[in-house]
């Protein structure tokens, strides 16, 4: 359930392209005229716009764009107009960085991204980094997070659906999954096996009978131990391949309600899954915190970085 709204005709390339080259030229940028049509094109027809700008006027539109804009408006447009596998390889790498490292964000792209997605996402990684996204995490991590993150960003999961799963497995590795836990074997390889490998659905279906036959979800269970960072990120892996609208709206959350707002944050949600489930994450927001997410995200935000926000979440004025 993806937020973009994309006009009933769209222009061809060729017209975008050379509104995109006017929007550049003369006494400062059109703004207004890059949001109207970037935030209104699909992933597709971004891809279009990049390669007929490319062979019509010789110039790579992300250098151009780069060069045009500046600060978190810059962040969101280069962002949205990258390619999804592009633009998930650009963020992992950054969150493998020093100054930029950020487990989480490699959780949240393994987990909540379809299997051949995350593959492409990978083999884009390969191509433009000349390394592979398992070896940047192994040298960036070390002990218990290494141990979860490598067979995490490793994996390529069966992408099966409801009606294929074992419910004698899952509900072998429910008492599995109980007892580790339970223990606080939290770095078990067997617990690292079940999360890493096993198929959304599987793993959904298994932690259905772990809250059916001990009462309370995992997640509930591994609460006590949340202030460790390794246990965190189990959470969020977990929360990432069940309801990734729930991770989200968190993300979210404590984005705008931070003393001044975490902005990265902001923008990697929005530009990641305004085509996706961004339906679905503004209803999950509305009901945790009873104000729309295009309310909360302009009283928190300004100008044209807020304007293509807005627009990306379906709320501008085009």
């Amino acid at each position: 359930m993806a937020s973009l709204k994309i006009p009933a005709n769209v222009p061809l390339p060729e017209e975008d392209s050379e509104q995109l080259r006017k929007a550049f030229k003369g006494w400062g940028t059109n703004e207004g005229m890059i949001i109207s049509i970037l935030a209104h094109r699909n992933a597709a027809q971004r891809s279009l716009i990049r390669a007929v700008y490319a062979a019509n006027y010789n110039k790579n539109l992300l250098n151009e764009l780069d060069k045009e804009l500046s600060g978190d408006f810059e962040r969101a447009v280069m962002l949205w107009t990258l390619e999804p596998v592009e633009r998930d390889a650009y963020l992992a790498k950054e969150s493998t960085k020093m100054f930029t490292k950020n487990n989480w964000v490699l959780v949240e792209i393994a987990c909540t991204r379809p299997a051949l997605e995350f593959f492409k996402a990978k083999q884009a990684y390969q191509a433009r980094y000349k390394t592979s996204l398992e070896e940047d995490v192994a040298y960036h991590t070390s002990g218990d997070i290494r141990k979860l993150l490598v067979p995490l960003v490793s994996t390529f999961r069966y992408d099966g659906n409801a009606d294929e799963v074992n419910m004698k497995l899952a509900s072998s590795e429910a008492k599995t999954l109980h007892k580790k836990i339970t223990e606080k074997a939290y770095t078990d390889e067997d617990l690292i096996r079940i999360l890493t490998t096993r198929s959304k659905a599987q793993i959904m279906a298994t932690l259905n009978h772990f809250k059916d036959k001990f009462g309370s979800s995992i997640n509930k269970y591994l609460k006590e131990d949340s202030e460790d960072e390794y246990v965190q990120l189990l959470k969020t892996t977990i929360k990432c391949l069940t309801y990734p609208e729930k991770y989200y709206e968190k993300v979210l959350r404590r984005a705008i309600n931070k003393v001044g707002t975490d902005e990265w944050a902001l923008t990697r949600v929005v530009t990641t899954r305004a085509e996706v489930d961004m339906e679905r994450i503004k209803e999950e927001y509305l009901r945790r915190n009873s104000v729309p997410l295009d309310r909360a995200i302009a009283n928190d935000t300004s100008g044209d970085y807020k304007d293509m926000l807005l627009a990306l979440l379906g709320h501008d004025h085009s």
